[in-house]
């Protein structure tokens, strides 16, 4: 026999199944199911928004004509689908139309934070190890280059200048001589001279001059008449045919008897020579005297004609000459 209430409820149901178990005019939900939510956006579609503010960045062309125009989004978006469709993409209108307003507000966008003087410390801050090994590198470059300035230039130039100042004062120190000093000393300001203007060439065979004056200076040596093959010649000028010149051959010995090189210069050419042999000037009286001392037995016996001193520039002769001389002979 059916319950009344079973009636009432319309029939018996499952067991546990009560009054309100099913919503009006349907079946009621499930015990414990989850509230409905609204669905999240799909990463694809801000992957293609993404892409589509991309692609209009890069056709700076179409973003710069549409918008001076004034263009609608409707007219953007129409362009770009076109600009898909070209390259076989299909994009749904509502992805262009995201892509579009995410241009006008500047979205996808970095802006970077800070002053611009403080994103560039950062910045070097962040590349330190660059910049130092930069900065290290131009300090070698830089060091190099000074110091081959410094080894091709400068370096040079002070060893020039110390040679002349120690050169002259050797001169000054050494001379028994004021005309030797005075010439040091005249030397010396020519090279000043040619340094102040930078003519270190100049400078130089001046330090070549001061170095043969030196030498001369330091020689030390006895004049003696030569015995063989030839100890005096007589010589006929070419300006003058009528006249005669005699000269007494010499030789140049130093202290340990070895001839020694002396700069000659010929009254004949003009010429400046290194010869360890040379004729000097006498007069005629000289000439007979030394020929005739000669002739007694083929030595001559008073050979000594002069001796050069350290100090001094010529040697202080025994004989009487005018210094004159000659480097070649018949």
């Amino acid at each position: 026999m059916t319950d009344a209430r079973d009636d009432a409820v319309g029939g018996p149901g499952p067991a546990g199944a009560g009054p309100g178990a099913a919503g009006e005019g349907g079946a009621a939900p499930a015990a414990g199911a989850p509230a409905a939510t609204k669905e999240p956006v799909q990463l694809d579609e801000v992957m293609l928004a993404m892409d589509v503010v991309d692609t209009l960045r890069h056709r700076e062309h179409l973003i710069a004509r549409e918008l001076a125009a004034g263009a609608r989004d409707e007219d953007m978006v129409a362009r770009l689908r076109q600009v898909y469709a070209a390259q076989g993409i299909d994009v749904p209108d509502h992805i262009l139309k995201q892509g579009v307003e995410a241009l006008r507000e500047n979205r996808f966008v970095y802006t970077p934070k800070g002053s611009p003087g403080a994103r560039r410390w950062a910045m070097l801050w962040a590349y330190r190890g660059r910049v130092a090994a930069a900065l290290l590198g131009l300090v070698v470059v830089v060091a190099a280059a000074l110091f081959a300035y410094d080894a091709a230039v400068r370096a040079p130039r002070r060893a020039l200048v110390s040679d002349l100042a120690g050169t002259r004062a050797a001169i000054v120190a050494l001379s028994e001589e004021p005309a030797a000093t005075a010439e040091a000393n005249e030397l010396y300001r020519q090279a000043e001279i040619a340094l102040g203007r930078g003519d270190q060439g100049e400078a130089r065979e001046v330090l070549g001059a001061l170095r043969d004056l030196r030498a001369r200076l330091e020689q030390a040596y006895t004049l003696r008449i030569v015995t063989d093959p030839v100890t005096a010649v007589e010589r006929i000028p070419d300006v003058n045919e009528a006249a005669r010149n005699y000269y007494v051959i010499v030789e140049a010995i130093g202290p340990n008897g070895q001839r020694v090189r002396v700069p000659v210069r010929s009254e004949e050419t003009g010429q400046v020579r290194e010869v360890t042999t040379w004729g000097l000037r006498v007069d005629e009286e000289t000439f007979e005297r030394v020929a005739q001392d000669k002739l007694d037995d083929g030595i001559v016996q008073d050979s000594t004609f002069g001796v050069k001193r350290p100090g001094r520039l010529e040697p202080d002769y025994a004989f009487p000459t005018t210094g004159g001389a000659i480097t070649e002979w018949d």
